[in-house]
């Protein structure tokens, strides 16, 4: 079997994200219905190296601070790989 080219590979990860975002949601408004837990809910926005974080309180916003510098710090160090090592 031949492997799948980048663009399916892309595609699938998109569907991914869709599903698991659906599946996040459906998660949340059952944990909400139950109405004994408090929900915390927080995000982050990416345009290009610019994280805009929000949420509802400062735990989600310190843990997804970290997740986006240490994103930051990957997404760099992968875009300048062939420059480091050659091309």
């Amino acid at each position: 079997m031949d492997a799948p080219s980048v663009t399916e590979v892309g595609f699938l990860l998109i569907i991914f994200g869709f599903v698991l975002a659906f599946a996040a949601m459906i998660l949340l408004a059952f944990r909400s219905a139950r109405g004994s837990e408090k929900t915390r809910a927080a995000g982050v926005l990416l345009i290009g190296p610019i994280p805009i974080i929000f949420g509802t309180d400062r735990d989600s916003v310190k843990g997804l601070m970290i997740l986006a510098i240490a994103l930051m710090i990957v997404v760099l160090v992968v875009m300048f790989l062939p420059y480091l090592f050659g091309k």
